[in-house]
């Protein structure tokens, strides 16, 4: 992917759609920046079928911006496939086509960071539920683990596995052990502790998560009703990133 242009100017023009895809994911090259690669959150607006628009940057982050999403895109997340806790395995944007969604991207299932943050979210969930919208984690690793989790932790919304991070690479997520042992992070698993979460440290070494996931980073999504409807986007800078949870209530529910 070839970026030419590192900062967010106030307004920049879509002069072309997206180009090509890889199995990396998603290519902002139409957008003429690079995607926020050490994390950060895009508030993102939808125009159906529109190939051409603005990208609008925010006065207080150039991180945040309001972004017509195009059909490119949503065809990209269409080819990512998880699995149910049944092992059916189900298109990705099938989970926000007839509804809208907050899709939460964990580390992996057995991540202490993630568990804390399925609860924050889940605490919510009576506001999601007025608002009629679905509450969905997604945990790299295979359908074992996901059961293990939603059993563990009582998670009241829907856990689906990803089996390959073909959902964490089509949105780029970050990954690397810099993001993962950083001392932000290692206050917050301490607090975590302290409050009374626990790592599963047998999921945390099965071989799916350490191969593959053990430096993983996840993020959070407020996607729907339709498929190329992306409405929010916070992608983890390090582990324990959390967004402010009314920002994305704000994007799902009012």
């Amino acid at each position: 992917m070839a970026a030419t242009t590192t900062t967010i100017p106030a307004v920049i023009p879509i002069t072309s759609a997206v180009g090509s895809c890889e199995n990396r994911g998603i290519f902002y090259s139409d957008l003429h920046m690079k995607p926020p690669s050490n994390g950060g959150s895009l508030r993102l607006s939808h125009k159906s079928g529109r190939r051409s628009g603005l990208v609008t940057a925010s006065s207080t982050s150039p991180e945040r911006a309001s972004v017509s999403m195009s059909e490119d895109v949503a065809f990209v997340l269409d080819t990512v496939e998880v699995f149910d806790l049944t092992g059916k395995t189900i298109p990705l944007s099938d989970l926000w086509r007839d509804r809208k969604a907050v899709v939460a991207f964990a580390r992996h299932f057995g991540c202490v960071l993630c568990r804390k943050r399925a609860d924050l979210l889940a605490s919510r969930k009576e506001t999601m539920d007025a608002a009629g919208v679905a509450l969905i984690l997604i945990g790299p690793g295979n359908v074992e683990q996901a059961k293990a989790f939603a059993s563990q932790t009582n998670f009241k919304g829907e856990v689906y596995a990803d089996t390959n991070h073909s959902a964490y690479k089509a949105l780029n997520f970050v990954s690397g052990i810099s993001t993962t042992f950083t001392p932000s992070a290692g206050l917050k698993i301490i607090q975590s502790y302290m409050e009374g979460y626990r790592q599963d440290w047998k999921l945390s070494f099965e071989e799916d998560t350490v191969s593959r996931g053990g430096w993983q980073q996840g993020g959070i999504l407020v996607a729907g009703p339709g498929k190329d409807n992306i409405s929010y986007l916070h992608k983890d800078k390090e582990a324990g990133d959390d967004p402010d949870i009314e920002d994305v209530l704000r994007a799902c529910c009012l």
